[in-house]
C-alpha cells in the first residue's frame, strides 16, 4: 500500500511539473523569413508565456501573439514591439519614429526599402503596441493590420533551440535615444516647475 501511495504521489508531482511548464513555456517552428536576420525560417524558438503576467512588454521584445481574425491567420505571429501604448509611431522613407525621435534600429536586415510605405503618425491607445518584423521587406506586421492588443500577446520570445547549431538567446534591443529624450524632457519641465499628470 505505501509503494502505491509514494507511485500515485510521484505522478501527481509529474503531472503538475508538466502543467506547470506547458503553461509558462512552449515551443513554435518559424515560418517564412519576416524576422531575418535574427530569426530564420525554420528555426524553434522557446516562449516564456510567464514574462508577462506581471509586467508588460518592452520596446525592443520579440514577442509571439495571435493576429487578429481579420488578418486570416490561424497561427501565431512573431514581431519586434516597436512603439509602447500612449506613444505615436510614424515611418517615414524607412525610418521609424517614435513621438518625433527618430530610433536607431541596426538590427534589421540590411537591405534598401523596396517600397516606399510611409505610416502614421498614429498614438497607440492603453493596450496597443505596434509590431515590426525585422526584414522589413518581407513581412506582415502592424504596417499593414494595424497595432496587437495586449490580450493577444502569447509572450516573450526567449530563444533559439533548434537547430543546434543555432542555439541561443533571442536578441531584444533598447532604445538609448528615447531614454535620453525622456530624461531631458524631465530636466526641462522640472526647471520651469511644471507638473505634468501621469
Amino acid at each position: 500500500m505505501k509503494i502505491m501511495r509514494e507511485i500515485g504521489i510521484t505522478i501527481l508531482i509529474a503531472i503538475a511539473i508538466f502543467a506547470t511548464i506547458k503553461a509558462t513555456i512552449q515551443g513554435y517552428r518559424v515560418q517564412y523569413s519576416c524576422m531575418l536576420p535574427n530569426i530564420e525560417d525554420g528555426e524553434w524558438i522557446m516562449v516564456n508565456k510567464a514574462s508577462y503576467f506581471f509586467s508588460d512588454p518592452e520596446r525592443g521584445e520579440v514577442i509571439v501573439f495571435r493576429p487578429r481574425e481579420e488578418v486570416g491567420s490561424k497561427y501565431p505571429f512573431i514581431k519586434r514591439v516597436i512603439a509602447l501604448p500612449g506613444e505615436n509611431v510614424e515611418i517615414k522613407d524607412g525610418k521609424v519614429f517614435i513621438n518625433d525621435i527618430p530610433i536607431d534600429e541596426p538590427y534589421i536586415f540590411p537591405e534598401p526599402p523596396r517600397h516606399n510605405k510611409d505610416f502614421g503618425p498614429e498614438k497607440m491607445l492603453d493596450d496597443q503596441y505596434f509590431v515590426l518584423g525585422d526584414n522589413r521587406n518581407d513581412s506582415n506586421d502592424s504596417r499593414s493590420w494595424g497595432p496587437v492588443s495586449r490580450d493577444d500577446i502569447i509572450g516573450k520570445a526567449w530563444l533559439v533551440y533548434w537547430p543546434s547549431g543555432k542555439w541561443g538567446l533571442v536578441k531584444h534591443y533598447s532604445y538609448p535615444e528615447l531614454s535620453e529624450a525622456g530624461e531631458q524632457e524631465a530636466v526641462f519641465c522640472s526647471q520651469l516647475e511644471v507638473q505634468f499628470e501621469p
